[in-house]
């Protein structure tokens, strides 16, 4: 399935929605190419700017399943520490008889624009269990994206849903990494994707396949995790601070590389010329005025874009 073009924007403002159809008008055409131009000139200030990775992670979406809510949430999964108030600190899935059914953990992040370069993952260790078994599943998978429709509060951990994600078509993955092996270790493990990755919508999920540690009690395979960092750069906060200079290429702030500037106009001019399809869910998600919904076009168009 080809990458979905986004053609047009519609922005809620005072309960009324505006469309705005991309290309109806001369006018319309270069008032949107200077949007881009502001936009990609952020952008890119915001990819050339030094930083030190920081977990984005500001709160849990949910779990596919939750053995034992909420002593076993995957609001644990945050804490720096594996014992808060003297007992042990984790998620745990559900039992399972067949070891090859899978498990997931959504996270929501700091920004809807983060530049993720990592992610760390520390299996539990049972050390109150015969054996002191390690719940760790046999490999991982990251898929980064955005909710289809904003996410109400009745959506995120609470005791009325226990955790339980909402449906997963719910969301839009536009990044898929490879699966990375494990090690049935309790220790922080990283992966380190091959390149930093945009997440254009602040969701994360954590997917986590195949299990290979049984609990002696009812013989069902589990999956239980400690710890779950999400590293990289939360972009629209950078990008936000500098939105009234990146938008004049003439004045110079001083503080910002002039490469940034040049880079950045490179990516107009051949993005103007040549109708970047996949640009548009990078603008909605950068616009600093009201909310903004997709209207997605069929895939037949993207073809054509992409050819």
């Amino acid at each position: 399935m080809s990458p979905q073009q986004f053609t047009s924007i519609q922005a809620s403002s005072s309960g009324r929605d505006i469309k705005k159809d991309i290309g109806s008008s001369a006018a319309v055409k270069w008032e949107n190419q200077k949007r881009d131009h502001k936009v990609y000139m952020h952008l890119t200030h915001g990819l050339f700017s030094a930083y030190n990775s920081k977990d984005c992670i500001i709160r849990c979406i949910g779990a596919s399943s939750t053995d034992n809510f909420p002593e076993k949430s995957i609001e644990n999964t945050l804490e720096p520490i594996d014992h808060v108030e003297m007992r042990p600190s984790y998620w745990s899935s559900e039992g399972q008889s067949d070891p090859s059914v899978p498990e997931c953990l959504i996270y929501m992040l700091h920004s809807d624009l983060c530049l993720i370069n990592e992610i760390k993952i520390q299996p539990f260790k049972a050390f109150f269990q015969y054996g002191d078994p390690i719940y760790s599943p046999q490999h991982v998978r990251f898929r980064m994206g955005y909710p289809k429709s904003p996410l109400s509060p009745e959506q995120f951990v609470s005791d009325e849903n226990e955790g339980q994600l909402t449906a997963d078509d719910n969301y839009i993955w536009t990044y898929t990494s490879p699966e990375f092996p494990i090690v049935q270790e309790n220790i922080l493990q990283s992966f380190k994707l091959l390149r930093p990755v945009l997440c254009i919508g602040g969701v994360v999920k954590v997917e986590l396949l195949g299990r290979i540690q049984k609990q002696a009690m009812d013989g069902l395979y589990y999956i239980c995790v400690s710890r779950v960092e999400i590293l990289g750069n939360p972009l629209s906060r950078e990008l936000q601070r500098r939105s009234n200079v990146c938008c004049d290429l003439s004045g110079d702030d001083g503080g910002s590389p002039s490469r940034w500037h040049n880079f950045a106009t490179r990516i107009w001019q051949s993005g103007a010329g040549r109708g970047i399809g996949w640009n548009q869910a990078l603008l909605s998600r950068l616009l600093f005025g009201p909310p903004l919904q997709f209207v997605v076009e069929g895939d037949d168009q993207s073809s054509e874009e992409e050819a």
